[in-house]
């Protein structure tokens, strides 16, 4: 087994035994699509400053309009307008919004690919 192969294993059970934990079932699905942490995901929201552009349901003061809501992003079937929505191109706009929609007003951020998980992971309890 590969080293991102133990990784992602590795990340499965720990999914698993944290589902024991009080989360509910969305979070546990989010968490088990993603890798992320859904809890550390709605954290960095605002160290991120997703809040000053997005209405975030659940997150205090993001009453953004400068981006789409993020509202019910879970259940949309598209990203960015041209993304098919799976974890790996949110997680991808995330990280690099740039290279999928050159000029787009979401920021590069510099978001870490664990950051990336954990945001999705986030966004997909937002049904």
């Amino acid at each position: 087994m590969d080293s991102q192969s133990k990784l992602l294993h590795l990340m499965m059970i720990t999914a698993l035994l944290l589902g024991a934990c009080g989360e509910s079932e969305v979070e546990r699905q989010a968490r088990r699509m993603t890798g992320g942490d859904p809890g550390h995901g709605a954290a960095l929201v605002r160290r991120y400053g997703c809040n000053a552009c997005h209405l975030i349901p659940g997150v205090p003061g993001a009453k953004g309009k400068v981006g789409p809501s993020l509202e019910g992003i879970a259940a949309r079937p598209q990203l960015a307008g041209k993304l098919a929505n799976t974890p790996q191109n949110l997680m991808r706009w995330i990280r690099d919004p740039q290279s999928v929609t050159k000029g787009t007003p979401m920021p590069t951020l510099g978001v870490s690919e664990q950051e990336g998980r954990d945001l999705a992971a986030f966004l997909y309890t937002l049904r």
